[in-house]
């Protein structure tokens, strides 16, 4: 592939490509080599790269074979080759990243290799909110293609249930919109459907009037750990659960000081200090740091983007799950999503184990740790009848199979549109990155039959400049599994 009609396309040794590379979030996408990197600065430079990509599928006539490459947007998907490849193309949507407000203030467009922190920049100087990204800089194309969390989700769903259009562009190089009413069944797939229909550049989403929050960290030891699971399983097993509470319960161990502490993140979003619902964390004490005050997206999300920590560092993470959330996109929705979660399982907790270190050679002896925890964890809540097999894409490893957690009708239909709108495959067999359709996994679906994931306590990930393994999330009822 070489520069043409003004594609800017990038090869070892040059800045641009250096620099591309660097800005990559973990260690191990950083250190893939890519041929070259194409760098486009509109939907038409896209469809030029994938024309000129599946020209080489055409060429190889064999859709195992051709041109292989990489779609990336902010770089954040931690594991390696997720978002970048060795040897092939590495697509970098990094300058495709415009945020713009319709003139009604009603839809925000969002190029799809921006990152959160210049959407809420964007919207909080005219008053307006959007369901998105939690830290700042998290891009927008993964997280909505994955499904994605906001501080608004007891209000919204997930992010893809606010996605009013999707520009994408397909095998062919063609570039359509995907809705309601123009091809419904593309946008139905995209909302948790990842890279397997082509390559979003432009997410349209719903807003909303949005003023002041109230949010931030409160720190507490660990002795504090009884109080804290009550307030966690009241919280998010409240018959009438208050839709503008968000909140991450973390378990931290930190081997450079030699304890461990519990880190709320809370967030009312109305302009409220200290709600009541709030108060059953808020009172509790000693607190060990406490930042909650009244403030903006932009600020909030900062605050929690993510930085390197020197040495051990283990975090195990809660996460409420209620029928709130999951009814949004639930199969008899306006607008379902591809996510298939089921509202009537009730209050459901997202758990998340990770683990963070600098030595290479103890990655053996900490992987293995670690798929010990979640194992005795799995089994446990199996036993208990409290285990639901959900995965959740965007904390989710090359290893595990979320797509599959969907339930098979919605694998079909994901199959289907997929066939469709990518009749040769190209991202199927052309792109490796991400979850694929037709894995023998995903074919199968075990998440139907009762049979357990047993891949769902393995995640291995490290960030910039330290190793790290995440057994991700999955779904357990609260009750009693916390």
């Amino acid at each position: 592939m070489s520069s043409s009609n003004n594609l800017s396309v990038f090869f070892p040794e040059q800045v641009a490509y250096n620099l591309s590379l660097s800005t990559y979030w973990s260690q191990q996408e950083q250190s893939l080599t890519p041929s070259c990197i194409v760098s486009p600065q509109d939907t038409q430079d896209v469809s030029k790269a994938i024309e000129v990509l599946s020209r080489y599928q055409d060429a190889a006539k064999s859709t195992t074979a051709g041109c292989k490459f990489a779609i990336r947007g902010a770089g954040h998907t931690p594991w390696s080759g997720s978002a970048n490849i060795d040897g092939g193309v590495t697509i970098d949507m990094t300058f495709i990243s415009a945020v713009s407000l319709n003139r009604a203030k009603t839809v925000v467009s969002v190029g799809a290799g921006a990152q959160w922190s210049a959407v809420y920049q964007a919207l909080d100087a005219v008053g307006i909110g959007v369901a998105g990204g939690r830290v700042a800089n998290v891009g927008v194309g993964g997280l909505i293609t994955g499904g994605g969390m906001s501080y608004f989700a007891p209000r919204y769903g997930f992010v893809c249930d606010q996605v009013v259009n999707y520009e994408i562009v397909l095998a062919n190089g063609t570039a359509v919109d995907a809705n309601a009413e123009n091809n419904p069944d593309l946008w139905f797939a995209l909302k948790g459907g990842s890279n397997n229909f082509g390559v979003v550049t432009r997410f349209d989403l719903k807003t909303f009037p949005q003023g002041k929050l109230w949010g931030g960290t409160i720190c507490n030891s660990i002795d504090t750990l009884p109080a804290q699971i009550q307030a966690f399983v009241d919280l998010n097993c409240a018959s009438n659960y208050d839709t503008n509470v968000a909140i991450i319960n973390t378990y931290a161990f930190a081997r450079r000081i030699g304890l461990w502490t519990v880190a709320n993140l809370l967030v009312y979003t109305k302009r409220e200090v200290n709600p009541q619902v709030l108060r059953p964390f808020t009172d509790i004490k000693p607190q060990l740091a406490n930042t909650m005050r009244l403030t903006n997206l932009s600020d909030l999300t900062t605050e929690q983007t993510f930085a390197n920590t020197p040495g051990l560092l283990y975090t195990l993470v809660f996460q409420p799950l209620p029928s709130v959330i999951t009814s949004h996109g639930a199969a008899n929705a306006d607008s379902p999503n591809a996510l298939g979660l089921d509202p009537d399982a009730g209050c459901q907790v997202l758990a998340l184990q990770s683990i963070q270190w600098a030595d290479a050679n103890d990655d053996g002896i900490i992987n293995e740790a670690a798929r010990s925890i979640w194992m005795q964890a799995d089994e446990l809540a199996m036993r208990m009848g409290l285990q639901r097999k959900w995965i959740y894409m965007n904390y989710a490893n090359q290893d595990q199979d979320p797509i599959g957690s969907y339930g098979s009708q919605n694998v079909a239909k994901l199959q289907a549109t997929s066939k469709k709108y990518d009749p040769t495959g190209l991202f199927q067999t052309n792109v490796p990155g991400g979850f694929k359709l037709f894995n023998k996994a995903a074919a199968g679906s075990n998440c139907d039959n009762g049979v357990a994931n047993t891949m769902s306590w393995k995640d291995l990930k490290s960030h910039a400049n330290v190793r790290s393994c995440h057994c991700r999330h999955r779904t357990e009822r609260n009750k009693d599994a916390i």
